[in-house]
């Protein structure tokens, strides 16, 4: 069987953090606050994809500063 055009349903804690963009130290924040809810399967912890891509998605946008123009 091919991994081609195949996706991980779920990451590991360093996989989610490079996927992510979000911090090891954050991710555990949002599990505490049952905002991202980690998944146990023997000893790993794993985060759903979609339940990561959810978040970062509803994230609100940043409010950059203008630069004044020279």
């Amino acid at each position: 069987m091919s991994n081609e055009g195949t996706r991980k349903l779920a990451v590991t804690i360093p996989e989610a953090v490079s996927l992510s963009g979000i911090g090891r130290s954050t991710l555990y924040k949002l599990f505490a606050n049952g905002t991202l809810v980690p998944r146990k399967s023997g000893k790993r912890t794993l985060i759903l994809v979609a339940d990561l891509e959810k978040h970062v998605a509803d994230l609100p946008p940043a409010k950059l500063a203008a630069s004044p123009l020279p």
